[in-house]
């Protein structure tokens, strides 16, 4: 372990040390559950670990910087959860009891409709209401201009930042 990252692990040390009782009993209060508050915690020192040194030596505040994460944290679950509970009521309505889906199946989906929900949250207004007319309403470009007030070129160009924002999101700015 080089000195970088043992000066590393102590610093997420000392934050842990100092202030994990007090996120876990902040989190327990929001939340409701003992296992679960234990878990946002866990998840909260997690994140942590992709500071650098220098930013977490440099917190002036760190039980607000810790809120902040948890926070964040917090509203991550209650969205997957959204999403999880309408795929769920989707599967209800239009499956029946002609499919099973597997624990595994039903993970995958979840994970997947998260990543799609992230990237559709990212997007700017436009670009966002244009692909999901085209993909999800199956609307054709000048029909999409009627909706959107604007020229059918201008779809395309919508159409096109918003491809290319989730190029970027799935295979990184270099791909």
């Amino acid at each position: 372990m080089s000195a970088n990252e043992l000066a590393l692990q102590q610093a997420v040390e000392h934050l842990y040390t100092h202030h994990h009782q007090w996120l876990r009993h902040w989190l327990r209060r929001k939340l409701g559950c003992g296992e679960l508050a234990s878990d946002m915690v866990q998840d909260t020192f997690c994140r942590l670990l992709s500071l650098s040194r220098a930013d977490l030596e440099a917190l002036q505040t760190p039980r607000a910087y810790l809120t902040t994460i948890a926070t964040r944290l917090l509203i991550d679950r209650s969205r997957r959860q959204k999403i999880e509970q309408a795929y769920l009521e989707v599967l209800a309505l239009t499956q029946a009891d002609n499919y099973a889906v597997s624990p595994e199946q039903h993970w995958q989906v979840i994970e997947t409709l998260t990543l799609i929900a992230g990237m559709l949250d990212s997007m700017p207004e436009k670009p966002r209401q244009a692909f999901m007319l085209s993909r999800l309403e199956n609307l054709t470009y000048p029909e999409i201009s009627q909706v959107l007030g604007v020229s059918v070129s201008m779809v395309k160009q919508y159409i096109a930042r918003a491809m290319v924002h989730c190029h970027h999101i799935m295979y990184g700015e270099d791909a």
